[in-house]
């Protein structure tokens, strides 16, 4: 959700609550507010709690993770595909990577917690230097294999 979009909501419900119920629709607003964010807040500690109890960087299968990313998915939404926290290569722009046990290897870009791009290297292709990567705009078509 837009963050822009959910203050706008939070707000527009205090003033109706306000609105129609007064100070006791302040509170009930208020307190609608408090369980969306405890929901949230939840979510991302069930997410996380299952990212620590995997190795860091590790995924099943890198190919199936490349397949699965899309340009603009949150960061929550890969350490849900991954299960695990990436590696962290670079701060700028933020770049992670997740490897799997045949030796290939997924490398997200990421703009702002955002997926912007990706490359899947495989082991094979490593000695020659070849990977796949994805490009930054979500306009563009993906590369040919």
């Amino acid at each position: 959700m837009n963050a822009k979009l959910g203050w706008g909501l939070a707000a527009l419900a205090v003033a109706l609550g306000y609105w129609f119920f007064g100070w006791r629709g302040v509170a009930l607003a208020a307190s609608g507010m408090v369980f969306w964010l405890l929901l949230q807040f939840s979510r991302t500690m069930r997410v996380m709690r299952t990212a620590a109890g995997s190795p860091i960087g590790r995924v099943p299968s890198a190919v199936m993770l490349h397949a699965r990313l899309q340009v603009g998915m949150p960061l929550m939404k890969i350490l849900l595909l991954t299960r695990s926290l990436g590696q962290k290569l670079a701060d700028e722009p933020e770049t992670f990577r997740w490897t799997d046990g045949a030796g290939d290897s997924v490398t997200v870009l990421l703009q702002d917690g955002r997926c912007s791009g990706w490359t899947l290297t495989r082991a094979g292709d490593a000695a020659t230097g070849a990977a796949t990567q994805v490009p930054a705009d979500p306009a563009a078509p993906p590369p040919a294999a």
